[in-house]
């Protein structure tokens, strides 16, 4: 019997603690909840940070192009001083990346001449499907792999597609986040070869 009356007062004793115990549990998932909140607010309202190198001197870079005509070429920035640049971030998995791959190679195609070179980056992907997307999208401009994602980096990219126009002098003039259309490319790069 004293058994039972024992057992009894360590349930009444486990009955009593429950609810202290079940409000102090939902009072830390509820924190936790709102840390993780404020926390994605504060991440959503900090500056892409490939838009602040707008209006300063372009990361310099390096890349090996593997496709077409220009395989296994380098290329750096720095060769490219005195051309207008248009560098794009782009992978094969990207969907919005889907959107520009034809009108970036339409304006290839028809600035080419007048001195704008087109570099392609290809980001977190392998040769074999980067080929492919550009066979795809019959992308013929100098692309290559971003190995390490080192030229990603150095543009404080933070996401595909990410597009940097850059002057002859070197000069980051513009930043897109997300795909490129036809006319504001076009205008983009008519201001650029206005300002000679």
């Amino acid at each position: 019997m004293e058994a039972v009356t024992e057992h009894s007062s360590s349930a009444a004793h486990f009955e009593g603690t429950t609810p202290r115990r079940r409000r102090f549990v939902w009072l830390i998932i509820i924190l936790l909840l709102v840390g993780a909140l404020v926390a994605l607010l504060a991440i959503g309202l900090q500056p892409r940070t490939s838009l602040l190198l707008q209006g300063k001197e372009a990361p310099d870079f390096h890349l090996t192009a593997f496709n077409g005509q220009f395989d296994g070429q380098s290329f750096s920035l720095s060769a490219l001083r005195g051309k207008i640049v248009v560098l794009n971030m782009w992978a094969s998995w990207c969907v919005e990346c889907e959107k520009e791959a034809v009108v970036l190679e339409r304006a290839w195609q028809d600035h080419r001449a007048r001195g704008v070179w087109f570099i392609g980056v290809d980001y977190l992907d392998t040769d074999t499907a980067g080929l492919e997307y550009l066979r795809q999208y019959g992308i013929t401009y100098p692309n290559g792999p971003d190995i390490g994602s080192q030229i990603y980096q150095a543009y404080r990219c933070t996401g595909v597609p990410e597009t940097f126009f850059i002057d002859r002098q070197g000069v980051v003039q513009h930043v897109q986040v997300g795909p490129i259309g036809q006319s504001q490319l076009y205008g983009l790069l008519d201001r650029l070869l206005a300002a000679d």
